[in-house]
């Protein structure tokens, strides 16, 4: 490999333009010809090693690789933060980019409905007091400084947007617009732009999916997206430190505990495949330095594990359910839809059934008084639709000394004990007391799991309860509260729904958390690079 040698009069962001430059070219020789490239080509060149690959396409991802573009958050010049606290220490260092402050101090005593802090810092930047009904403006205006480009790449499995796009075809709209979008386009400007009539504040899953995809155009993402991407394996790879000429390699775990002070990590392994147009696969190996983990957690729909689960009147997600409607399969049923859940998808498919005049059946296991449901965390004034339901839940429930309700019946402290063939249901009070009903169709909704099967364990050991499957609420990945980087694997991060922010408002603060220890980390090797007088090479 050709290295250029850096003179010493030559500036330390000259020598980081130089290296910049320097992967721009290989990678656009050896990655931009995607489909990924004959798996061949990188195994035999294996000096070609990404800083960063991002697996997801979601508002993670593309969130994370604007900002690894260089596009940099400032305080805005007659910007003031409703926080005086907040305002204070902003004011302290008003030019440096937010990526350059200390997140843990801009952070401390902030609120809000993330548990993670720098998700709650970057909320409040973004969207100041949102949660006490204001639509104030950001404080944050944002710059493109190529110089701070860390290349990477992003692969999805269908175009920008992940999710999104298959929730095309609900019927339901969602939360207000301004909290689906993402930094440097306003999603009212863009809405205005196609001409459409913007009633609410509230749109459609289908818009935001197409935002999203115009926002890696618009913002010139694409170069490091790939669509139809699907991941076999992310492995370490390790090299033997008393073989400087070793290859990298797969170690058995076993292996390393029993010699373990013989092997160092390296770098990332990512093994999968490229989808192309004639519906085959192209098998593809790429080599990080970084792995960020962006998949979200819709991948696999959870399942109550009960007899009769598979019959096909038993639905696990809001499209299969608003397909059955828009068809017209439950037109004029007179038996009631069952919808098992308290979260806000199963609230979605009450809405859906009810504002279609299908009677419900709601069951969940949680008492309406439960601090933990979700409604107790929603402002009535910005989810008026969700309290509606919550209402019901709560008034409308089911009395042994009454029939169903015409409309709508809750059955708080309740579980499915099983399906028959029969289209019906037996469910079970915390009493231990059975019921039977006959049912038009069911919605099982009760969260869902990402599909890591590409990580050992299935992704398992990086959660908090390493023995059970990494959710949403239940068991998020164990994180660096402030750099998002997996406590129990070093050189991987986590964001958005993974480490628990299942809102597109706080999972943007877990790219500002990544490109931030990135930078730092990439500085640090700057120093290095320079004081080893332009190095032997770059792995």
């Amino acid at each position: 490999m050709c290295v250029k040698n850096y003179s010493d009069t030559e500036t330390e962001g000259e020598i980081f333009n130089s290296l910049v430059q320097y992967f721009g070219d290989n990678l656009g020789r050896k990655v931009k010809a995607m489909p990924l490239v004959e798996e061949i080509s990188l195994l035999e060149d294996s000096s070609v090693t990404l800083p960063v690959v991002i697996i997801g396409n979601g508002p993670s991802g593309i969130c994370l690789s604007y900002m690894l573009s260089g596009y940099r958050p400032y305080l805005s010049s007659e910007a003031i933060h409703p926080n005086t606290v907040l305002h204070s220490k902003l004011e302290e260092a008003r030019h440096l980019s937010i990526v350059d402050q200390d997140l843990e101090y801009l952070s401390e005593g902030l609120e809000g409905r993330s548990s993670n802090p720098v998700a709650v810092l970057f909320d409040t930047l973004l969207h100041p007091d949102a949660d006490f009904g204001y639509d104030y403006p950001s404080v944050l205006h944002w710059k493109l400084e190529q110089h701070h480009y860390i290349p990477h790449l992003v692969l999805g499995k269908g175009p920008p947007g992940g999710a999104w796009h298959n929730m095309e075809g609900s019927m339901l709209t969602i939360s207000f617009g301004n909290w689906m979008e993402l930094p440097g386009l306003k999603f009212k400007d863009w809405v205005s732009s196609k001409r459409r009539n913007l009633k609410g504040d509230r749109v459609m899953p289908e818009e935001i999916a197409r935002y999203y995809k115009h926002y890696v155009k618009v913002m010139g993402l694409q170069k490091n997206f790939r669509e139809n991407t699907y991941i076999t394996s992310v492995s370490r790879l390790y090299r033997d430190q008393d073989d400087d000429d070793s290859q990298d390699r797969d170690i058995s775990t076993k292996h390393l505990q029993i010699e373990k002070s013989k092997f160092i990590k390296r770098n990332w392994e990512i093994r999968g495949y490229q989808r192309i147009a004639d519906g085959s696969h192209v098998p593809f190996c790429l080599f990080a330095e970084n792995v960020a983990l962006a998949t979200g957690t819709l991948d696999s729909p959870a399942h109550l594990e009960i007899e009769g689960e598979d019959f096909p009147f038993v639905f696990h997600s809001m499209p299969e359910f608003g397909a059955a409607i828009s068809k017209g399969k439950l037109r004029g049923k007179v038996d009631p839809v069952l919808i098992v859940g308290s979260g806000l998808t199963a609230a979605d498919a009450v809405l859906c059934a009810y504002n279609n005049n299908i009677p419900v059946i709601h069951v969940f296991r949680r008492r309406v008084t439960d601090p933990s449901l979700i409604f107790k965390q929603l402002p009535k004034k910005l989810y008026p639709e969700y309290h509606k339901v919550y209402h019901m839940m709560c008034t409308q429930s089911y009395s042994v000394n009454s029939n169903l309700l015409s409309d709508y019946t809750s059955f708080p402290e309740h579980h499915v004990l099983s399906f028959k063939s029969d289209m019906k249901c037996i469910l079970q009070s915390i009493s231990g007391l059975k019921k039977i009903f006959k049912l038009s169709a069911a919605v099982v909704l009760i969260g869902s799991h990402p599909n890591l099967s590409f990580l050992k364990e299935q992704g398992c050991y990086l959660g908090h309860k390493s023995s059970q499957p990494i959710t949403c609420k239940g068991n998020p990945v164990e994180i660096d509260t402030y750099t998002y980087e997996c406590v129990k694997e070093a050189n991987l991060f986590a964001l958005g729904p993974l480490v628990g922010d299942n809102f597109v408002r706080f999972l943007k603060g877990g790219a500002l958390g990544v490109t931030r220890c990135l930078t730092i980390r990439q500085k640090k090797k700057q120093h290095l690079f320079v004081e080893r007088g332009g190095g032997d090479g770059i792995a």
